[in-house]
């Protein structure tokens, strides 16, 4: 079943230059040079373009240093640490480094940090250092994953909750290390290094559009209250609606590129094809609430505990 899954308009006092790249997910913003010198009307602008968008990218901002990346951040909202069990990049506790050089290539379906009981809201992306071919991400929209479930699975997938934790690492094993480089091996017993076990809803409610989404990915480990079996057919289904093609959009990174995505109605694929070649890219996220199921209850930490990364965020009060 299809439904319009897209989010009441709004009407914003600044018209930003929008190029739509797909149907469902993904655009271009021209004419916006970020940083934290935003006036109000063009953040609530650019808010609202991420809202109904799921991810917005900008190409030529190769003005931007941390600094002005943290600054353009904190007008979408209070921000998290780098990371929960990773050391941030050098004097800059908010920015996480995804250097491939030193084991940041993920490889999978992920929704940022969703091993916590309070996954980031928005992330900020700038390319630092992109290889000459290859290493493109893909965003996918969860909230439109749903709404082609047909009605069935719907009401199933609103009853289930599922365990994520960081000790499942998009399904990484130890045997998997074997031949690796050093410094992978580190970046692998880092990650892990803090244990975070979260029970999400398997469908969250999305706190500013009152959509249903999925909330799913590499961190999960397994649904609660059915067998392992079970669990996995449940998951794949899930994750095939995610990940349908048409459901996608594909970005060929540029040095200077930023994208920023709603992490609460998306996950994304940083496609590892570009073998040794440098890949570098910054991240900044905004602080996210707890997620709520359908039926209300919110997401329980089992283990770990993830306030010393981010605070509980906020919703505009416009919200909803």
């Amino acid at each position: 079943m299809t439904v319009d899954t897209a989010p009441a308009p709004v009407t914003p006092a600044v018209e930003l230059d929008i190029r739509p790249l797909t149907v469902r997910i993904g655009a271009e913003i021209s004419g916006v040079r970020i940083g934290g010198d935003l006036d109000a009307a063009t953040v609530a602008a650019l808010r609202a373009a991420i809202l109904r968008n799921r991810v917005v990218f900008f190409r030529d901002q190769h003005h931007l240093t941390p600094e002005i990346q943290i600054a353009f951040a904190r007008l979408l909202g209070e921000l998290t640490q780098a990371h929960p069990s990773q050391a941030p990049l050098d004097g800059y506790p908010l920015v996480h480094e995804l250097d491939a050089s030193k084991g940041g290539r993920a490889g999978a379906w992920h929704t940022d940090v969703s091993f916590t009981d309070r996954p980031p809201a928005f992330s900020v992306l700038r390319a630092v250092e992109i290889p000459p071919v290859g290493g493109d991400t893909i965003w996918a929209n969860t909230v439109a994953a749903y709404g082609d479930l047909p009605a069935p699975l719907q009401h199933v997938a609103d009853a289930l909750r599922v365990y994520h934790t960081n000790q499942h690492d998009y399904g990484l094993r130890l045997q998997d290390l074997d031949g690796l480089p050093e410094v992978f091996k580190e970046r692998f017993f880092e990650f892990r290094s803090k244990e975070f076990e979260v029970e999400h809803p398997v469908v969250r409610v999305h706190p500013e559009t009152g959509e249903p989404s999925l909330l799913l990915g590499g961190f999960v480990k397994q649904l609660t209250g059915v067998s392992q079996e079970q669990s996995f057919d449940l998951l794949r289904t899930f994750a095939d609606a995610v990940a349908k093609p048409e459901n996608t959009v594909r970005w060929h990174w540029r040095t200077g590129d930023v994208a920023i995505w709603d992490n609460r109605a998306t996950q994304h694929y940083a496609i590892n094809d570009y073998a040794d070649s440098p890949r570098i890219v910054h991240r900044v996220t905004v602080a996210g609430t707890i997620p709520v199921g359908r039926d209300g209850r919110p997401s329980v930490s089992r283990a770990g505990d993830a306030s010393e990364y981010s605070p509980i965020g906020t919703v505009p009060a416009s919200a909803g």
